[in-house]
């Protein structure tokens, strides 16, 4: 079997993932003008998605270290389609919150994990790069998605967004379940040699973290609250950087724009900053991409009202957002080993989805609250500031002797 195969399978997985998420803020406006919802309550429904997506991928990891990867991704494809096409058909806030936050989230979070966990396996000698192309889908997701939904929305309405375009994500998230076999254990490709253990330990063999082991050491979670402050900033701004254009006097589809943006350089930094921690390590890319997103957070909001301000500052938190996605699972990778990989990823990734809770929410309340975005980016700049200092203090655990 090619080992490009599960490539293409993290592929379409994390392009389902990404329609399904990271294009919300377009929907702020025509659900507003329909319901009269404030934002906090339309932030809501796509905190709770991002709540219940982040805390299904630990389960989905077990299940696929267990049953693998194909019937997980194939289950969650269907009830993601379905979640989001009932979305189209909501008269009330509590049917969004239950099709497209509990149904749709939950899919979500079957399909987005096994990709993740499975095409490393098969690329050994390229592990950063092929976790990058595993979740490169979520930012090209959002990239279709921002101009797609805006389109249809002006178009014949919003709700044909989650009608047509649901049942085209369960449709790519089935496709992607037959794309991810498992390799046979101790598989490498071929002419490759592992690397040589370092002088004076050659005599040492030593074997992976199991996952109670793995949840028992500081650095994991360290990285988990690292990965929930950066996420909590970088889903902030998806949720409302549209909404916050608009506000600006800019127009829906420039606005929209900005989210695209955003997008574009979400996905492409997931496959170049791969080559790049290939070659550097992951923890000088981390503290760099943090120390941007700071700084661009801290731009977020005097760039606004100008389209190609706020266009070029989206696209940098949309690179520095997307990067820690190949980041955090390589990291999990290189410290704890492929072995329980699906369910100790699984874990910390639940930090993503309570950051995807709390950070929509936080901004719309703060928003309401103030009559701007000011405030609610100032908090966020100040909460990847943390990302910053853990990433570039924490160190890899022990090897474990066999």
């Amino acid at each position: 079997m090619p080992r490009w195969l599960p490539l293409v399978g993290g592929v379409l997985g994390s392009t389902t993932c990404g329609l399904l998420l990271y294009a919300w803020s377009v929907f702020i406006k025509p659900l507003n003008a329909e319901f009269g919802w404030s934002r906090a309550e339309i932030a809501l429904a796509f905190a709770l998605c991002c709540l219940v997506f982040g805390l299904t991928t630990y389960p989905a990891g077990r299940l696929s270290d267990k049953f693998g990867p194909k019937v997980v991704v194939l289950t969650g494809g269907i009830i993601l389609g379905i979640g989001f096409v009932l979305s189209g058909y909501i008269q009330a806030k509590w049917q969004l919150y239950l099709t497209y936050g509990l149904v749709a989230g939950f899919g979500g979070g079957l399909v987005y994990l096994p990709p993740i966990a499975t095409a490393p396996k098969w690329w050994p000698d390229r592990r950063a790069l092929a976790t990058g192309f595993a979740v490169v889908g979520l930012g090209l997701g959002s990239f279709i998605m921002a101009p797609l939904a805006t389109y249809i929305i002006d178009t014949i309405g919003w709700r044909y967004v989650f009608i047509y375009v649901g049942a085209a994500m369960g449709i790519m998230a089935v496709f992607a379940a037959f794309c991810l076999p498992v390799p046979p254990a101790g598989w490498k490709p071929a002419g490759w040699t592992p690397p040589a253990p370092a002088p004076g330990t050659a005599a040492r063999k030593t074997r992976d973290y199991t996952y109670q082991e793995t949840f028992r050491t500081p650095q994991f979670w360290l990285l988990y609250v690292a990965y929930f402050c950066a996420a909590f900033a970088g889903l902030m701004v998806i949720g409302h950087i549209a909404g916050h254009g608009i506000d600006q006097g800019l127009s829906s589809m420039v606005a929209a724009g900005a989210a695209s943006w955003l997008a574009i350089f979400n996905a492409v930094s997931r496959i170049l900053i791969g080559l790049v921690a290939d070659k550097t390590g992951t923890r000088a890319s981390f503290v760099g991409i943090f120390i941007l997103q700071v700084v661009a957070m801290l731009l977020l909001y005097p760039s606004g009202s100008v389209y190609w301000a706020l266009w070029i500052v989206a696209a940098l938190i949309g690179w520095n957002y997307g990067s820690m996605f190949t980041l955090f699972p390589a990291t999990c990778l290189q410290y704890f080993g492929p072995t329980s990989q699906g369910t100790n990823y699984g874990l910390l990734f639940t930090a993503w989805g309570l950051a995807g809770f709390a950070g929509p929410f936080v901004g719309g309340w703060l928003k309401d609250m103030t009559g701007t975005y000011y405030i609610p980016f100032i908090v966020g700049a100040a909460v990847v500031a943390i990302s910053t200092f853990i990433t570039a203090l924490v160190k890899p655990p022990a090897k474990l002797d066999e």
